[in-house]
This record gives structure tokens, sequence and C-alpha cells, in this order.
């Protein structure tokens, strides 16, 4: 597939993210829901939000994305908030390109450490795997997080890293 890149979001990507997260099987509604609202706060403020998206287009149309940001308080620190694929697209690369993409952009803003989080659940084991491939290490475990039985699992990635260095070496 060739990977076609736009980071304006447009008013008819809010309903594209529900698209995109629902495919997925693995979001409740308010978690999509959440994942919308970012998007309107965005349309709504701007960078001023705080929310930064990268949408990978197929036939003109999103079917991919992630959402990022500066983290209030710090110096050069990025969360990665989301990162999803259509449930059809996933398997073929599309995420790892995406997430090059998006470390690119997060370093090129002047960021070293980049934070994402996910969840403990058994379903969500291939994610922390895709991640893991990625270069990024569990930073911490937060257990019962979300709910009974499942932990927040964060990870860290220092973009300053050469290959085979550790984040904090």
């Amino acid at each position: 597939m060739d990977l076609v890149l736009r980071d304006r979001v447009e008013p008819a990507d809010v309903d594209a993210i529900k698209d995109i997260l629902e495919s997925t099987g693995f979001f409740f509604p308010d978690e999509v829901a959440v994942g919308q609202e970012l998007a309107s706060e965005h349309l709504a403020k701007g960078e001023a939000s705080g929310y930064l998206f990268l949408f990978a287009l197929q036939g003109g149309r999103p079917a991919a994305y992630t959402c990022y940001g500066p983290i209030p308080g710090t110096d050069g620190r990025f969360d990665i908030y989301w990162i999803a694929v259509k449930s059809e697209l996933r398997g073929q690369g599309l995420g790892r390109r995406l997430l090059a993409e998006t470390e690119a952009r997060i370093r090129s803003l002047g960021a070293r450490l980049v934070y994402a989080e996910t969840s403990g659940r058994e379903q969500y084991a291939p994610t922390r795997a895709f991640y893991e491939r990625a270069g990024y290490k569990v930073a911490a475990v937060l257990p019962e997080f979300y709910r009974d039985g499942e932990d927040k699992v964060i990870y860290v990635k220092d973009l300053a890293a050469r290959p085979g260095e550790t984040e904090r070496s």
C-alpha cells in the first residue's frame, strides 16, 4: 500500500476515527468517544489543544492514525495518545510505518523521550509486542488502573538513542 499521510485534521475525521477504533474490536464505547473528542478539540483549538494528528489515507480516507502531543510541564517529552489501524489492514506494516513517521515528527519538534501507554489485557499482547519491536521499553505497570483486572502498561522510547543504546545510557 502506498502510504499517503495527512497531518491536517478535517471535520470528517471525527467519524473516521470512530470507524477505525470500532473496527479494531479493542476499545470500549467510552474510549472511542475520547478518541473522537480529541479530534474535535483539535478542530476547535488547533495546535493549542495539545493534540497533533497524523493520518494514513487509503483511497483518500483515513485508514489509520496517530494522535500525539507534548506533555505539559515537561521538557522535550511527548505522549502518543492513540495509534490505531483499521482491522482489515493490520499486519501489513502500516502501523509500524505510521509510528516511525510520528516519531520523526516528534523528534523534529525537539522531543527526546516519547511515552505510550496501553492495556495489560491479554487482547493487547500484540500491541505490547508492537511497541517492544519498535524499541519501546516498559517504564511502569500500574495495576488495576483501567478497571478491575486491567493494568496500564507505560512504555518509553529515547528518540536520541542510537540503535543498540538504552534510553538512559
